[in-house]
């Protein structure tokens, strides 16, 4: 048997929490192209399960991988490292 593979960890800003313990964190992931040769910044969405709907727009948070636990959801939220000002 193989070992079980690590979870992924991201670190995103918070940009939707008005569904019921979901929010929507903005993840910027920063790459040189591999043509140009200059710095892309790229941002994707995830859906994150927030069980005690503690989250707020503009927080930073870190999410982690997880079981699908719905259609779009397959992160969870770990912790807030930095509240909204």
């Amino acid at each position: 048997m193989g070992q079980r593979q690590r979870k992924q960890e991201k670190v995103g800003v918070v940009t939707s929490s008005s569904m019921n313990k979901t929010i929507v964190v903005a993840v910027q992931n920063t790459f040189l192209h591999p043509a140009y040769k200059r710095v892309v910044r790229r941002t994707k969405k995830f859906t994150a399960h927030d069980e005690r709907s503690e989250c707020r727009v503009g927080d930073l948070v870190r999410i982690v991988e997880t079981r699908p636990l719905s259609k779009s959801k397959r992160w969870r939220l770990v912790e807030i490292v930095e509240r909204a000002k």
